[in-house]
This record gives structure tokens, C-alpha cells and sequence, in this order.
């Protein structure tokens, strides 16, 4: 990961040197404007992306991260907003440039989904969409509404971090409830001439991952344990820091009073987030995946918030 920092380190020194060499020749009179002007763009970007960097200091932020997806009550609705959900965390993927797979994904019985698991790899995937963790809520117009009634939706959203087989997480073969079934998502015909797909139970804390992605029982069985510890890793984590007795006591309520940012459709148009009171009307945007803004709050928030604690507790 040093080594990370120190090309990020050298790519904006060498940018920097075109730049400067740029502006002499723009000085001499030069016809260099276009190609300076684009220099400083990639430089701005760059720049920006070093500043982000900063805000990371969690030892798990530089994991690749796995992201679960699921609706609240409300049925076709919520399971809507839960597909829109998971759109957008693709698209802001892709503009990032990481590498995406969908480990699992349950479609809803009339529009949308029952619940989704997104693997994310990628520079401090993690650190960036651990910020997204929480109750997402959604006014709008359904549009499965007969009489156009506003409705509001929840759903939740889990952010992971993949953990390395190098990292030990203590897993009673005992305390498994595996049971395998026949696929129902993407992938080809033959993932639904057999019983591939796997869901494992972790018995002790009720955990349930699955996993209907891979050609083979054997691959989704892997898929899905990989997931079970990472799952299991952050509950472990979370205890340690003690910021929560268990995760899963989130998940308790998907609704109401749980949000961490609210997305307006109607009567106005409005995107606000609730710890950092960041708030946008360009909700087109948001929802193709465009989160930076969102995301480098939070995390400067989390930094803060850490610093604050970090000396309180030395004095």
C-alpha cells in the first residue's frame, strides 16, 4: 500500500512539472492553452484524489469492500427503492473504476429486489462506501400507486470489508446451517438445471449469506463463507472498539428514525444527508452514482469525530 502512495506522490510531482513547463511556453507567447488547461484538470483531479487519502486511517479502509442491499417493509415500493439503490452503488463503482460482482441477487415478485450482495475491489473500497452504511429513505410518487399517493420507502445498506485468508476469523463448523437451492438470477442457463446456489446460517448470530453467481456449488459454497467472514470479522471489530455490542442489532428497524440520508423526489427535489447535514437538489446526479461529495463529508466527519476521541482519551 506505501508503494500506492508514493506513485500517487509521483504522478502529481510529474504533473506538476508539465504544468509549470506549460505556462513558461504559454509565456513566450506559445499556442499551449487547450493542452495546459487539460493538464490542470487531471492535475485537480489527482489532487483531489491525494486530499481524499488523508482521511483514511481505519487499517481495513485500503480493503477491497462487499455491499448488501435490503428493502424494508413496504413490499413492490421498497423493493423498488432497493433496486435504485443498487444501480447507483454500481454506477459510482464504475466511476471509480473498480472491478464489480454480483455475489447474489434476489428479484423482487413484481419489481425490484428482495436483497443483493455486491463485491467491490478496488483502492480503499472500503474506506469509501463504509460511509454508506445505514437506513436510506425515499419520498416519491409510486409509481405503483394507482391513485400517484406520495410514499415514503426505506431500505438498508451493509458495507464490509473483504478480509484477506491471512486474517484469522474463528468460524465453528458446527455453528453452520448450509442449505443449497436452485438459482434464480443471472448467469447463463445452467445455473437453474441444478441445486448450486448456497445459503449458509451462522447459527449463533443469525447471520444469513448466499451466494448463486458461480457455475459450481462448490464455488458459490466458497463465495459465500468468504462473505460469512467478512460479515463476522466486522462484528468482531465493531465489539473491539466498542462502538456496538453486535452489527446486526442495526438491522433491528428499517424504517423510520434510522436514516442516515434522505432522498426527496416530490413535492421537491432534495437529497440530504442527516450526520452530515450535506444536502444537494441535483438528485439526478446522486443517483447515477456521483456520491464524492457525500462521501468526502462523512469521512471527514469520521476523522474528526476519531481525533475528538482519540484525545479525550489520552488526557
Amino acid at each position: 500500500m506505501l508503494e500506492k502512495e508514493v506513485n500517487l506522490y509521483k504522478r502529481l510531482h510529474d504533473k506538476q512539472e508539465e504544468i509549470e513547463v506549460l505556462l513558461e511556453l504559454a509565456e513566450e507567447g506559445n499556442e499551449v492553452l487547450d493542452e495546459l488547461n487539460e493538464k490542470l484538470d487531471l492535475f485537480e483531479q489527482e489532487l483531489q484524489s491525494a486530499q481524499l487519502r488523508t482521511l483514511f486511517f481505519d487499517p481495513d479502509d485500503a480493503r477491497n469492500a462487499i455491499l448488501t442491499i435490503h428493502p424494508g417493509a413496504g413490499g413492490t415500493e421498497s423493493q423498488d427503492w432497493a433496486q435504485i439503490l443498487f444501480r447507483m452503488y454500481l454506477r459510482y463503482a464504475e466511476r471509480k473504476g473498480f472491478k464489480t460482482e454480483v455475489v447474489d441477487f434476489q428479484p423482487g415478485e413484481e419489481a425490484g429486489l428482495k436483497s443483493a450482495t455486491i463485491r467491490m475491489e478496488g483502492d480503499y473500497a472500503y474506506g469509501l462506501l463504509s460511509q454508506e452504511s445505514g437506513v436510506h429513505r425515499l419520498v416519491r410518487i409510486s409509481p405503483f400507486d394507482a391513485n400517484k399517493r406520495r410514499h415514503t420507502s426505506f431500505a438498508a445498506v451493509f458495507v464490509y470489508p473483504e478480509i484477506e485468508d491471512d486474517v484469522e476469523v474463528d468460524i465453528n463448523p458446527d455453528d453452520l446451517k448450509i442449505d443449497t437451492y436452485r438459482s434464480s438470477g443471472k448467469g447463463g442457463q445452467h445455473v437453474n438445471r441444478t441445486d448450486s446456489a448456497v445459503r449458509i446460517t451462522h447459527l449463533p448470530t443469525g447471520i444469513v449469506v448466499q451466494c448463486q453467481n458461480e457455475r459450481s456449488q462448490h464455488q458459490n459454497k466458497a463465495t459465500a463463507m468468504r462473505l460469512l467472514k467478512a460479515r463476522l470479522y466486522e462484528i468482531e471489530k465493531h465489539k473491539k472498539q466498542e462502538k456496538i455490542e453486535r452489527l446486526e442489532d442495526n438491522k433491528s428497524d428499517i424504517a423510520w428514525g434510522n436514516q442516515i440520508r434522505s432522498y426527496v423526489l416530490h413535492p421537491y427535489k432534495m437529497i440530504k444527508d442527516l450526520r452530515t447535514r450535506l444536502e444537494t437538489g441535483d438528485v439526478e446526479r446522486i443517483l447515477d452514482g456521483d456520491l464524492d461529495d457525500f462521501i468526502k463529508a462523512s469521512l471527514s466527519l469520521r476523522k474528526k469525530e476519531g481525533l475528538a476521541a482519540a484525545t479525550a482519551k489520552n488526557k
